[in-house]
């Protein structure tokens, strides 16, 4: 049967082999390719034909088998069918999911009523267990009424859950009632177990106790275990700590009435009952150093209550501890420790016992797990001990901030009378021949002037203060230093509180408080000096910031010799002796700007009050109109006295306390303002009669002739400032308008050529007027005519 599967090559019937693939075949070629395919199918047909006949037995077996499967695929064709048409007419897989169904149904029952059959159980269990709890409390028996408690309360909780049953909610409030219960009973045992009686004056220990008056009793180590497995151990054992305060610590404190403690034992049947501390009164009052003495008291009160409250229990006793540890340590603290600490800086070494007995003392509680060993917070007696330096330095600080409040708000602020203007030691000596500690001088001016009491004072406290910070440790100068600063800033928050009424008003007190601030700013711009010693000579190193905030500060002085207080230069040199963790960071730079702008803020306010007031007064002269009238001439002349009266008032208060310079700048703004407004109003008039003018040049000559002394005053002031100068400057040159209103006075009288003469010399300009105000006072006075059409015209023609 090869040959049916072999592929049959053609060119290989042909007798040539040598054709072209492309080549067509020839007829004869084709002819015989037909004869000898016909051939070779004959052949392949024989072939087959005998390969049939030899292997008939398997043919024939094979025709057989497959009509077997063919007739067996029938009959189960058939039976499918039968199935098929059985099931039907007759549903059956229905039923048995119906059937399934309910098993399963019954099976989930059956496993809900089994859990629920097991929660009833525990349910009654738990039940059981909670009236065995009270049962146990009745009989007595607390150790397993308070294991019941805390094994349910591991059960039931303490928080209710969402959808959680009701009997939980139910079995919680019935363990809650159970622990509310033996709660009181054990907190009652404790109250009944420890007792202080006053008039023994004892604290009694009972260490077994009777249960409702019965035979039998209950141990007190009994009601501390119970209390410890309940978890109310540091509820129970409150009131106790509370009674060992007031009744025992307390006392054992107080060196005002020393007392003692002893020790006593009650027995029954070779058994301890009762444990007694008897308190005794002592004759000898304790002295401050008898430390030792007070701490073994303490230890002895904490090792009895260690031995028949505690049971020699480290946790008891760290829980006892915990109660009352910090209160027994800030008593100790405020009635003891706090009262030894020392006075005097040079007795500090002296406290050293102390801080070592606090230390052993403190150990020793340790060894009782009164504290604890590892917490660094417990030790709150050593670290207050050993910040005795912080201690020391904050009580002084303390004091040093209540002498400066005392010197500000017991200070009268008045100016005393020797410094009056009305004083004739002042008025023939002067300011500067004073020495007194209301005149001070300043360390950057060559000037001197009155200062308050509490300024002076103040100042000396500061000084004072720093020279201590010289002296001492860091941590004390480091406070002294703050007290320095915030001793200076009380001045700033307590004066202008307390004056509060004399700055709305013009006195000698503002003026003083303007004093003191600048003097205060002159005092700390020094502290705000470094000073190095190059050689012999001593070398002064100045902020040029710091000059730019005060424009009336000179240059500083080159060396002591030519400071103008000597005495307050050198109290500035013990800053080099500051310790250098001081110097690096003493700061008072930063306060001398504020007061020098508070100076000049109630200086201002000052002048601004008196140019108020003069303005009220020049108001009344209605603008100097029909002064040819008696009434309005009267009454221009009441408002003139009125501003003569207020300068001259002004001129008391002012001039013996301000600095001269101070003085001639504040009351040449105050006249300026006076002559500039009188000036200005008389050269509104716009119609002058003749009677009119000379009354007004007479008011004018009147006001200037009572202001004659202050005009004085100024010249006065003004040589005291340039004195180091050598020159002075001109009335004038202070007082712009004065000499405006003085030509005033002499062009109301003048005639009309003299007037044009007086403008085209530049007279009449130099003195301040301006064409305008010349061409309306020209018309207010005299009528029109050629010659003032003239006049006019050449003012206005004129150019300068």
């Amino acid at each position: 049967m090869d040959v049916l599967f072999n592929s049959i090559n053609v060119r290989d019937l042909l007798s040539s082999h040598d054709l072209d693939e492309s080549s067509p075949l020839s007829a004869p070629d084709l002819r015989l390719l037909i004869d000898r395919l016909q051939f070779q199918s004959l052949q392949i047909k024989s072939k087959v034909q005998a390969y049939l006949l030899s292997h008939h037995a398997d043919f024939s077996d094979l025709f057989y088998r497959c009509s077997e499967s063919a007739s067996r695929s029938e009959q189960i064709s058939d039976s499918v069918s039968n199935l098929l048409a059985l099931i039907s007419d007759h549903p059956v897989d229905a039923e048995i999911r119906d059937t399934v169904s309910e098993i399963e149904k019954t099976m989930k029952e059956l496993k809900a009523k089994r859990e629920l059959l097991g929660l009833v159980k525990v349910i009654v269990q738990l039940s059981e267990r909670l009236k065995s709890v009270q049962e146990d409390l009745k009989n007595g028996r607390l150790l397993s009424a308070a294991a019941a408690v805390r094994d349910l309360k591991k059960v039931v909780g303490t928080v209710a859950e969402e959808r959680e049953p009701v009997v939980y909610g139910l079995l919680r409030k019935e363990w809650a009632e159970c622990f509310e219960e033996i709660q009181g009973i054990l907190v009652k045992f404790m109250e009944n177990a420890v007792r202080f009686e006053r008039e023994p004056n004892k604290l009694r220990v009972k260490l077994r106790l009777s249960v409702d008056g019965g035979t039998h009793g209950v141990e007190l180590h009994t009601i501390m275990e119970a209390m410890d497995m309940v978890g109310i151990l540091d509820y129970g054992l409150a009131k106790v700590a509370d009674l060992m305060i007031k009744h025992v610590i307390t006392p054992a404190v107080d060196c005002g009435s020393p007392i003692s403690f002893t020790e006593e034992t009650n027995q029954d049947s070779g058994q301890k009952t009762e444990m007694i501390l008897k308190i005794v009164s002592c004759d000898p009052k304790l002295e401050k150093d008898d430390v030792d003495i007070i701490y073994s008291k303490i230890i002895m009160v904490i090792k009895f209550c260690y031995k028949s409250i505690c049971f020699q229990n480290g946790a008891w006793m760290r829980c006892f501890g915990r109660l009352t540890w910090p209160r027994i340590a800030e008593i100790i603290i405020l009635n003891f420790l706090s009262k030894v600490v020392p006075n005097d800086a040079s007795k500090l070494a002296d406290f050293q016992k102390i801080i070592k007995c606090t230390s052993e003392f403190e150990t020793v509680l340790k060894e009782m797990m009164f504290i604890s060993a590892s917490d660094n917070k417990d030790e709150r007696l050593s670290n207050f001990a050993q910040n005795v330096e912080v201690h020391f330095a904050s009580r002084k600080k303390t004091e040093i901030l209540a002498k400066a409040r005392n010197f500000l708000l017991q200070c009268d602020f008045a100016v005393p009378q020797e410094y009056m203007r009305t004083s004739p030691k002042l008025k023939y000596s002067g300011i500067a021949e004073h020495s007194s500690d209301h005149v001070v001088d300043f360390l950057f001016l060559s000037e001197r002037c009155v200062v308050s009491e509490a300024a002076s004072q103040l100042m000396a406290l500061v000084h004072q203060t720093l020279q201590d910070v010289c002296l001492s440790s860091v941590k004390v100068a480091l406070e002294f230093y703050h007290a320095a600063r915030d001793a200076i800033l009380l001045y700033e928050a307590v004066v202008p509180v307390k004056l509060e009424r004399q700055l709305d008003g013009i006195n000698q007190a503002a003026v003083l408080i303007h004093n003191d601030c600048l003097y205060l700013s002159q005092e700390i711009l020094g502290l705000a000096f470094e000073f190095v010693l190059p050689g012999t000579e001593d070398a002064l190193v100045l902020d040029k910031n710091m000059i730019s905030l005060f424009p009336e500060t000179p240059k500083p002085c080159r060396g002591y010799k030519e400071c103008p207080n000597v005495g307050t230069f050198l109290s500035f040199l013990y800053r080099s002796e500051f310790p250098s963790a001081i110097r690096e960071h003493a700061v008072f730079l930063d306060m001398a700007p504020r007061f020098h702008l508070m100076a000049g803020e109630v200086l201002q306010r000052q002048i601004q009050l008196v140019i108020f007031n003069l303005k009220k007064a020049i108001d009344g002269a209605d603008g100097f109109q029909n002064t040819h009238q008696m009434q309005q001439y009267e009454s221009a002349k009441f408002s003139i006295d009125q501003v003569v009266f207020i300068l001259e008032k002004v001129h008391i208060i002012w001039e013996p306390v301000l600095l001269p310079s101070t003085y001639k700048r504040s009351m040449s703004m105050v006249l300026e303002s006076v002559f500039s407004r009188m000036t200005k109003d008389i050269l509104l008039l716009d119609d002058l009669a003749a009677e009119e003018t000379l009354q007004l040049q007479r008011l004018i000559h009147l006001m200037l002739e009572s202001l004659s002394s202050l005009l004085e005053s100024l010249i006065v002031a003004d040589q005291k400032e340039t004195s180091q100068e050598g020159f002075t400057h001109p009335i004038d040159d202070l007082i712009p308008s004065l000499n405006k209103i003085r030509k005033l006075a002499d062009l109301l009288d003048m005639p009309l050529k003299s007037i044009t003469t007086a403008w085209e010399s530049g007279e009449l300009v130099r003195c301040g007027f301006t064409p305008s105000e010349m061409e309306d006072f020209i018309k207010a006075i005299f009528a029109d005519s050629p010659l003032r059409k003239e006049c006019l015209w050449r003012i206005e023609s004129a150019n300068f």
